[in-house]
C-alpha cells in the first residue's frame, strides 16, 4: 500500500479515533516532455540565480543558489521582505494538522459539486481503531449524511467532506472544498443571458432525446483522446511517417431547419424526415421525476444525483436556478 497523505484523528464530539488518507486520484499520462533547445538538441535546465547578479550581469552566467539557501519571504514593502525558514511553517498553531474536528453533518444532496475538489480514501490507522471508524461510517451510509471539518496540509487548511465509500462497505471518503470565495459569482455570467420561453414540444423531445441516449455510468469506456494523438504524433516521428494533423470539421449532412426539426433527427436516428409542425400530438414520456429510480440511487454517485434531479426538475418547469 502506498504511503498515507495524511495521519491523525477524527473528532466528533466525545468520540475520537485515528485515521490515514489516501490520495484517490492520480496522473495516468504515459507522454513527458523535456525542454529542448531548437538549434542544439540539449535539454534545457532551470537553474535559481539571485535576480541582483542577473540585472547587473545579464550577459553572464550567475552561480546558482543552493537549495539549502532558500527561505521563503512576504514582501511587506516594495523590495523588502521578511524571511520564514521552513521549521517555522512546520511548527504553525494549526490544530487541524493533527485532527479534523467534525463540526456538524449535512445531507449528502447539499455538497454542490462545484465546492467538491480532491477525492481522498480514508482507511482506519490500525486495527484497534477499526470498531469506531467502522459505527462511524455505517450511521453516515444509513443517515447519508456527510461531517464537514478542516484539515491542514499542502499548505493550507481545507474544508473536508467526510462521507461513507458508496461502492465499498469498509471505507470512508473525504473530499476537500473550495471555499465560497473561491467561486466566481454565476450571476456575473448567467445574469446577461436572454430569457427563452421553453416551448413544451421541444422540451418533450429533448426529454425522450434524453431518455434514449441514458447508460450507466462506465468510467472504463472514457478515455484521454489528447494522450492518444499525443502518442500518434510521437510514434510517427519515431518512425519517419507523415505527422497526422487535426481533421476540418465534418460538414453537416442536411439543413437543419429549425430546432424542431433538429430534435425531432436526433430522436429517430437522423434519417426520419420531420413531421409536420401541426401533427398529433403523442402521450408525452415521463418527466425528469424519473431521472434517478429509487434502485439507481444505490449505485451511483450520490454526492451529485440528488442535486441534478433537482435541477433539471427545476428547468422542466421553467423555473430559475439558486446559485450554490
Amino acid at each position: 500500500m502506498a504511503r498515507p497523505y495524511w495521519s491523525g484523528q477524527i473528532q466528533i464530539s466525545l468520540v475520537s479515533f485515528g485515521v490515514k488518507l489516501f490520495v484517490a486520484t492520480e496522473a495516468k499520462s504515459e507522454i513527458r516532455f523535456h525542454q529542448i533547445s531548437r538549434s542544439t538538441g540539449e535539454r534545457v535546465r532551470h537553474q535559481k540565480v539571485l535576480a541582483s547578479a542577473v540585472e547587473q550581469a545579464p550577459d553572464e552566467a550567475a552561480a546558482p543558489v543552493q537549495k539549502d539557501e532558500i527561505v521563503k519571504g512576504y514582501e511587506y514593502a516594495k523590495g523588502q521582505y521578511v524571511m520564514i525558514e521552513p521549521s517555522e511553517i512546520a511548527n504553525l498553531r494549526v490544530p487541524s494538522k493533527h485532527t479534523i474536528d467534525v463540526a456538524q453533518f449535512v445531507s449528502l444532496n447539499e455538497l454542490a459539486p462545484e465546492y467538491l475538489e480532491k477525492p481522498y480514501f480514508v482507511v482506519p490507522d490500525n486495527d484497534t481503531q477499526a470498531e469506531a471508524f467502522a459505527v462511524v461510517r455505517e450511521a453516515l451510509a444509513k443517515t447519508k449524511k456527510a461531517g464537514l471539518g478542516k484539515v491542514a496540509f499542502g499548505g493550507r487548511e481545507h474544508i473536508l467532506a467526510l462521507t461513507a465509500a458508496p461502492h465499498d462497505e469498509r471505507g470512508m471518503m473525504a473530499y476537500t472544498m473550495r471555499y465560497q470565495e473561491e467561486l466566481r459569482k454565476p450571476q456575473e455570467y448567467f445574469s446577461d443571458m436572454k430569457h427563452v420561453k421553453v416551448d413544451e414540444d421541444s422540451l418533450e423531445l429533448a426529454e425522450t432525446l434524453i431518455k434514449k441516449r441514458t447508460a450507466p455510468f462506465d468510467p472504463s469506456k472514457f478515455q484521454d483522446g489528447y494522450e492518444v494523438a499525443l502518442r500518434e504524433l510521437v510514434d510517427a516521428k519515431l518512425k519517419h511517417l507523415p505527422i497526422p494533423k487535426d481533421e476540418a470539421p465534418a460538414p453537416h449532412r442536411a439543413k437543419v431547419i429549425n430546432l424542431m426539426d433538429a430534435l425531432r433527427k436526433s430522436v429517430h436516428g437522423g434519417d426520419t424526415a420531420a413531421e409536420p409542425a401541426h401533427a398529433g400530438k403523442k402521450k408525452p414520456p415521463s418527466r425528469a421525476a424519473s431521472l434517478f429510480p429509487a434502485d439507481e440511487e444505490k449505485a451511483g454517485p450520490t454526492l451529485v444525483k440528488p442535486k441534478a434531479a433537482k435541477a433539471a426538475s427545476k428547468s422542466a418547469k421553467g423555473g430559475k436556478r439558486k446559485s450554490a
